[in-house]
């Protein structure tokens, strides 16, 4: 029930795909992917170069004045108009940014040109001002920085055994060597650049001061006990069961986020005014979303026209 006029969508597709009657049942997708799109590799530069994409594209309608990621996976908890308010009421920006220094994801090669005080880490589901979003567009200093020195390692699936070896190791190894291996592989240098580019490119811009430092779009991780868990620290997905009433209010009545890296307490407030933290949430699967949108639990919704047939 949103007004057409508060709002436009830009989608980075894989390259060639277009959103149409024949692959979306939604016509606000019609036509709104983006033309130059790339291909995407999970953790890896290309996240952080999609989303620039979006933002210069958003740029060129100046209507827009915030800009918001989110992702296929991300639902509301609010109606529009609810959301709407909230991020038109503030003048800053919604960007998660806290110290680990722990997470040893700094490259030292990173310095002079990014200082190992600025280095920041948070969750890429960001929301801009218009300022902030031409910071990232226009930047042509730090990207290239995390292009080089900012990339995750290989992963290592222990159930795989041998398989996780390269062409040129000896496939006479013993296990003792192939658990060597498995070690100096995961001790390699690992970065993950979607989750540190924006926080550190905004404190590089000495611009934290017209931040809010927290994310709008709520996560549930997975902290899994074991490292070599592949599993470990990923997003857990809501799937149709949890997408309840009551686990939604659970997630919207959050008012506070602690950082514990940083000893620091968020409580989530937009002009003074205390507001709940998050306006999204991820991951939620269709099933989930559908019974979101049946159920009415956002706002008054037909889902019977997104269900087909096939």
């Amino acid at each position: 029930n949103a007004d057409a006029a508060n709002f436009s969508i830009y989608i980075h597709s894989a390259p060639g795909f277009v959103f149409d009657e024949t692959t979306s049942r939604s016509h606000f997708f019609y036509n709104r992917q983006l033309t130059d799109s790339i291909q995407v590799a999970w953790g890896e530069s290309s996240m952080i170069e999609a989303e620039r994409l979006l933002l210069a594209t958003a740029l060129q309608d100046p209507a827009n004045q915030r800009f918001v990621l989110l992702s296929d996976s991300c639902v509301p908890l609010y109606n529009f108009s609810y959301i709407y308010r909230y991020l038109m009421a503030s003048s800053r920006s919604f960007v998660d940014s806290f110290l680990d220094l722990k997470d040893g994801r700094y490259h030292p090669k990173m310095a002079p040109v990014i200082p190992r005080d600025k280095w920041r880490k948070g969750s890429q589901w960001i929301s801009l001002i218009r300022s902030h979003a031409e910071v990232v567009v226009d930047d042509e200093v730090v990207l290239p920085v995390f292009k080089k020195f900012c990339k995750r390692r290989p992963a290592v699936d222990t159930s795989k055994g041998k398989l996780n070896l390269v062409s040129e190791f000896n496939p006479q190894m013993n296990a003792i060597r192939l658990t060597d291996w498995g070690i100096k592989l995961q001790k390699q240098h690992n970065c993950i650049p979607d989750e540190h580019y924006v926080p550190t490119l905004i404190a590089m811009s000495e611009l934290e001061g017209d931040i809010e430092r927290r994310t709008l779009t709520y996560t549930l991780w997975n902290q899994s006990a074991t490292k070599m868990d592949n599993k470990a620290w990923h997003p857990v997905t809501f799937n149709y069961a949890d997408a309840s009433p009551k686990r939604l209010k659970e997630i919207k009545d959050i008012n506070h986020v602690h950082y514990e890296s940083e000893a620091r307490t968020e409580w989530c407030q937009t002009n003074s005014t205390f507001v709940p933290c998050f306006l999204f949430a991820r991951k939620f699967s269709r099933g989930a979303a559908m019974r979101l949108l049946s159920e009415g639990v956002v706002g008054p919704f037909d889902a019977s026209s997104l269900l087909g047939n096939s």
